[in-house]
């Protein structure tokens, strides 16, 4: 059973790391724009407010903003069938409260979806991927207020509306599991815990408000167009246990637990028994009222998409707490290191299809690399063409042979961009080469790598010729 001749080969993207142009055309600052640029052991420091004379890489990111045509001309190269994006939410409304949108903002997205489909690439439109507006934490406490369920409806309505019939596939919220993955969940759920206030109930309170956002989301896309698709986001952690012990076994299961409490609810639309279970080991007790549990069930997801790079293995110690490492001794390890495991990634695509019986998007995967042009300019990346490549075959055996159902795979970043992670541009992902470093400097031009012709072939072929 080959790939369907409409499977979706592409890259994905994101504005806060490639856009740039933060504070043009009428946009409001997001969570995005005050995270300094951090290094590999060295973490993004988050502020209130922007400081003068440091430097946010999000301010500049590749200036796609004035350079998109250029960029999605090298998609068109490659053969791209659809490219995943976000759209900025403070671009469209600079404080997210606004009952009106800001139409500069609009009139870009307008621009660039139209680009897209001129080159034959279908847009994919995450709505909120570490971008939530700035203001709406400072002046809302951000996702742990319910008024943010509301504008985030008036926000996704006008996105719908306006591109009514152009676009077909929608994420709601970019990674939403790292809201109670993180322990400053700023990137995602844009949280800042007060004093004494116990962090795991906030996360709780936020992901049900997220939760709510999602499901008004999705039913408001169907009634106003009932072609549109939209998924949920996950980053899916593939977690082995790390020895036969019985109690190894149950690490693994309480190491991927906060992760199948997004997709159960999503998904299946109830907080499932392993919900339940998650909430008593965070100690938080949360009851779901009639009228949001209706809700939640009305509005499930139509398919689920998911980020994959590594995997980790869980074990438990004497006192049975979870400990999570990369450090299986069978894989090798990245510049950043990060766990290579193209098998991961096919035991990820059945646990997940398994569980759930709805389609699959492999929305991010890819390898950062440090990466210089030799003498001649030429970027020679055999290392990411074979980390992809093998990914690719465990992503055919999943659809061949295990016949799981998959929308496309989006390879992550493209084009070279700005890391989410650390901030940096030395992180490069890309089967094109930005002239950029990590303090901002360079040309900003760019050059197809050595993956970029063999990127083209695979998917010419539909996955045939790796």
């Amino acid at each position: 059973m080959p790939f369907n001749d409409d499977f979706l080969w592409g890259g994905a993207v994101a504005a806060n790391q490639w856009e740039g142009s933060y504070d043009i055309d009428g946009k409001g600052l997001s969570i995005a724009d005050v995270q300094t640029a951090g290094a590999h052991g060295v973490p993004r420091e988050i502020h209130d407010y922007i400081h003068e004379g440091v430097y946010y890489p999000s301010h500049d990111g590749i200036d796609t903003y004035h350079r998109y045509r250029e960029d999605i001309a090298l998609f068109k190269e490659m053969g791209f069938k659809c490219l995943r994006f976000s759209i900025n939410w403070p671009r469209i409304y600079p404080q997210g409260d606004e009952d009106k949108p800001n139409e500069k903002g609009l009139e870009f997205y307008d621009k660039f979806i139209d680009e897209l489909l001129r080159n034959n690439i279908e847009p994919v439109i995450t709505l909120s991927h570490y971008e939530t507006p700035l203001y709406l934490v400072d002046h809302y406490g951000s996702w742990r207020n319910r008024k943010l369920i509301d504008f985030f409806e008036n926000y996704c309505r006008t996105v719908f509306e306006r591109y009514k019939g152009k676009v077909r596939y929608y994420m709601t919220f970019n990674e939403i599991n790292e809201t109670m993955n993180k322990k400053e969940p700023f990137f995602q759920a844009g949280l800042r815990f007060k004093e004494g206030e116990d962090s795991n109930s906030v996360k709780v309170i936020a992901s049900h408000n997220m939760f709510l956002a999602s499901a008004k989301a999705v039913k408001l896309a169907h009634e106003i167009d009932a072609g549109i698709k939209v998924g949920c986001m996950v980053q899916y952690p593939t977690t082995y246990a790390k020895t036969a012990a019985p109690q190894d076994q149950m690490a693994q299961r309480f190491q991927m637990m906060p992760n199948w409490y997004y997709t159960d609810v999503m998904a299946k639309g109830f907080y499932t028994n392993l919900c339940k279970a998650q909430l008593k080991r965070l100690n938080v007790n949360f009851e779901v009222s009639e009228e949001d549990a209706k809700l939640l069930k009305e509005g499930t997801v139509d398919y689920i998409a998911f980020s994959y790079y590594f995997s980790s293995t869980a074990r438990c110690d004497d006192t049975s707490d979870c400990i999570v490492k990369r450090d299986n001794p069978y894989l090798e390890r990245n510049d950043w290191d990060w766990p290579i495991d193209p098998i991961g990634l096919r035991v990820a695509l059945n646990e997940l299809y398994d569980r759930y019986q709805m389609p699959l998007f492999v929305v991010e995967n890819g390898l950062g690399l440090d990466e210089h042009p030799d003498e001649s300019g030429t970027i020679n990346d055999y290392k990411r063409i074979e980390f992809l490549k093998n990914h690719i075959i465990e992503l055919k055996k999943a659809v061949e042979e295990d016949y799981v159902d998959l929308i496309g795979y989006t390879t992550w970043g493209p084009i070279d961009l700005i890391s989410v992670g650390t901030g940096e541009m030395k992180k490069r992902y890309g089967f094109i080469y930005v002239d950029k470093d990590d303090r901002g400097n360079g040309t900003l031009s760019r050059s197809r790598k050595k993956s970029f012709d063999w990127y083209k072939e695979v998917i010419a072929s539909n996955g045939e010729n790796l």
